[in-house]
């Protein structure tokens, strides 16, 4: 049996994930591509139209397995803020301290610096999407009562970059990171949003 148009399309951006993160988004071609996931250079332009359609799948691929973690309940919040808080630090962490995420996330900053539109189009494909996702999670606590929030799109920009911390600075430029020291602080970013934002009684 041929596989199917879905079935390719989702080899497809199995494949450019995997080349993008080796090679970068410049050096990565069509060709190699198309080579990794056992399809012809035709069947990925006809999936996908060029690079840069193809960049921004594989990227949307690879931050789609974040979204469990900031999914919002359409009956409402599941559980307290700070657990999602949690789980959301947890997750982003674990996604960009991957050794192939931060040297994809180096060749993007390198690349972006010579063509702005590679930074744009990951901007949109992951991040942005991500920060919409964790602001909405935010006005949903806010109508639950859990939080007093005028901005939800600048606190969760303010809760992720706690979470962060200076261990984004030593994943980006010394390729190492400290599980135990990432986990002290998500709980020192969750007790901080909490006073500035938690629902005084």
């Amino acid at each position: 049996m041929r596989p199917s148009s879905e079935a390719k399309r989702a080899a497809i951006v199995e494949a450019a994930a995997r080349v993008f993160f080796e090679a970068g988004y410049e050096a990565a071609s069509i060709e190699a591509i198309a080579a990794a996931a056992g399809v012809s250079k035709v069947t990925v332009y006809n999936h996908f139209g060029g690079k840069e359609a193809l960049f921004k799948a594989s990227v949307q691929a690879e931050c789609a397995r974040m979204e469990a973690a900031m999914a919002i309940d359409p009956a409402g919040l599941r559980r307290p803020i700070e657990e999602h808080l949690r789980l959301l630090g947890e997750s982003f962490l674990a996604f960009t301290a991957r050794p192939e995420m931060m040297r994809f996330d180096r060749r993007i900053a390198a690349e972006a610096d010579r063509d702005p539109a590679i930074g744009t189009a990951f901007l949109d494909a992951g991040p942005r999407p991500m920060k919409a996702h964790m602001a909405a999670l935010i006005a949903a606590a806010v109508e639950a009562g859990e939080l007093e929030v005028e901005d939800p799109d600048l606190a969760a920009e303010q809760f992720v970059s706690m979470a962060k911390g200076f261990g984004e600075m030593e994943r980006r430029y010394c390729g190492r990171s400290d599980p135990a020291r990432d986990a002290e602080r998500i709980e020192g970013a969750i007790r901080t949003f909490m006073r500035a934002y938690g629902k005084r009684a």
